[in-house]
């Protein structure tokens, strides 16, 4: 069977646009997974993620949070974040987190291209604009539970990468009727945050990404302490985006065994 895929607008008024999976001859009682961009957006990766789980038997659908009125805004279109990760690829790894070193490097670039860098990489890390991109995801999580043909009445969970894993713990702690959230190394919810989770979470992280695998034993007694589900693998030897084939960091053992994890965490928990 093959699939189906289209960009949809959304929202109470169309404000939004998402990229969405499934299977083509299925059109009702698809139960649905939205799939949270990492801060490169809804590129080929993240697309490619969102079929992965179309193929798996969901309505899988990925919201462009960098989109305004169904358009990228003008420094974070598709081409000018692309500039910014080349750059960044092009530099030691130390050196993305070093912003002397980082800003250096930078200023030996020609002068347009500086100025696009310099803008695009100032939207893009600038903090994750939580209260702006939640309510994307709520609104899809609304359009995707009530509106959408294909999967209207069934269960919605989401699945997020980096800046979506974070998000993806946010939804859970926003959305009472979230099935359930998987967080792909992402920052954790806030203790506050945590006690207004409905839903179970499972985590997944590398041992080396030290700033975010270092703070998990502490998120999973915050979430035991209030009564919440959550588990989590943490794999050795491993780092930060271990699940992007595309990047340096891509893991296959801690993928592969990752992918069977989640796919029966949404069975379990969108099957009830």
């Amino acid at each position: 069977m093959t699939l189906e895929t289209n960009w949809v607008r959304y929202g109470k008024n169309q404000e939004y646009i998402g990229y969405m999976a499934k299977m083509d001859r299925i059109n009702e009682n698809l139960p649905a997974v939205i799939v949270i961009q990492e801060i490169w957006g809804v590129d080929a990766h993240i697309q490619d993620i969102t079929e992965r789980f179309a193929q798996a038997g969901y309505l899988a659908f990925a919201p462009d949070l960098y989109a305004e009125n169904g358009e990228r805004i003008e420094d974070l279109k598709t081409e000018r974040v692309v500039e910014v990760r080349d750059f960044l690829d092009s530099l030691p790894h130390t050196v993305w987190n070093n912003p002397s070193e980082r800003e250096q490097a930078i200023r030996e670039l020609e002068e347009g291209k500086q100025n696009r860098v310099t803008k695009t990489f100032e939207k893009m890390f600038g903090g994750i604009q939580s209260s702006v991109y939640i309510e994307k995801l709520l609104a899809a999580s609304t359009y995707l539970r009530e509106e959408c043909k294909a999967s209207r009445g069934q269960g919605v969970a989401s699945i997020g990468f980096c800046m979506g894993g974070a998000l993806s713990g946010l939804l859970a702690c926003r959305d009472p009727q979230l099935k359930g959230a998987a967080i792909f190394y992402g920052n954790a919810p806030s203790e506050e945050e945590v006690k207004h989770i409905n839903c179970p979470l499972h985590g997944f992280y590398g041992e080396l990404d030290k700033r975010i695998s270092d703070k998990v034993p502490e998120f999973a007694d915050q979430m035991k302490s209030h009564g919440k589900l959550f588990e989590y693998q943490i794999y050795k030897d491993t780092h930060h985006a271990f699940f992007n084939d595309t990047r340096a960091s891509y893991k296959v053992t801690a993928a592969r065994d990752a992918y069977q994890k989640v796919l029966q965490f949404f069975n379990q928990v969108l099957s009830e």
